[in-house]
């Protein structure tokens, strides 16, 4: 079974962020099943998934309520959309538990279908909120260096990673970025505090340099994932970084 499943992985499956080369000469691990933290492959190994997927299956696998939930939904109503003043409950219902979970100030709710579609989405809402409110020349945003925001094309532009940047082509103009808080690779024996701080002030620097008037939105990750797990701590945070300039439209970083 598993030469054949590589074989059809290797002349019919695009993989992201894959050496095809080696892919096709090592062939793919073929995992068959999960349980809790643990996924099992095709020969029987079963391997601790400190990835949870790829960030995304927080609740473990296998959870018999989630598979009782969606079976109900799937013979109830397996999808419909909600363009056209259309709605349905299990929609709204979830919208008011994120609104209650969520900060007071956040009410409203937009769904996606994955983290780069959010923020193709976002970049989109916030250049249109800016626009409505009598603002339309609000439409830069600054991001991080080696920050990684999704692998759509504004995903992409959203994020700091210079070899994806590489490979995009013309990216979405308007987005500029600043150096990243990697302590570690970046402060050269500077005092981590002293660190912070200095990276904390870039954002502002950028935002004098850019003119308030024009900048839309600051983008950035609680825990810089793809960057290395650069994990905050206090104002800095550490990982591995690689990224340098990227030039803007406006002139910044």
């Amino acid at each position: 079974m598993t030469h054949d499943i590589q074989a059809l992985d290797r002349a019919h499956y695009l993989h992201p962020f894959s050496d095809f080369k080696a892919l096709g000469e090592e062939g793919s691990r073929v995992i068959v099943s999960a349980e809790g933290v643990y996924i099992v492959d095709d020969q029987g190994n079963r391997i601790l998934d400190g990835m949870a997927g790829l960030w995304c299956v927080n609740l473990g696998y296998g959870r018999e309520e989630l598979v009782d939930a969606a079976t109900r939904q799937l013979r109830e109503l397996p999808y419909y959309n909600s363009f056209f003043k259309t709605t349905h409950p299990p929609a709204v219902k979830l919208a008011e538990t994120l609104c209650r979970l969520a900060p007071a100030h956040i009410n409203r709710v937009f769904f996606t279908g994955s983290g780069s579609e959010a923020n193709d989405t976002v970049l989109r809402m916030v250049r249109r909120y800016w626009a409505l409110k009598g603002r339309p020349d609000k439409q830069l945003v600054i991001a991080r260096e080696n920050a990684y925001h999704g692998s759509t094309v504004a995903g992409m532009s959203l994020g700091g990673m210079a070899p994806m940047h590489a490979q995009g082509g013309p990216l979405v103009p308007g987005i500029c970025h600043i150096r990243q808080p990697y302590w570690f690779g970046e402060a050269d024996g500077q005092d981590p505090e002293a660190f912070g701080r200095e990276c904390a002030a870039a954002l502002e620097e950028k935002i004098l340099d850019l003119g308030e008037e024009r900048v839309a939105a600051f983008i950035a990750e609680p825990v810089q994932g793809a960057g290395g797990r650069s994990f905050p701590r206090e104002l800095l945070a550490g990982g591995q970084g690689g990224a340098r300039q990227v030039r803007c439209p406006a002139g910044g970083r």
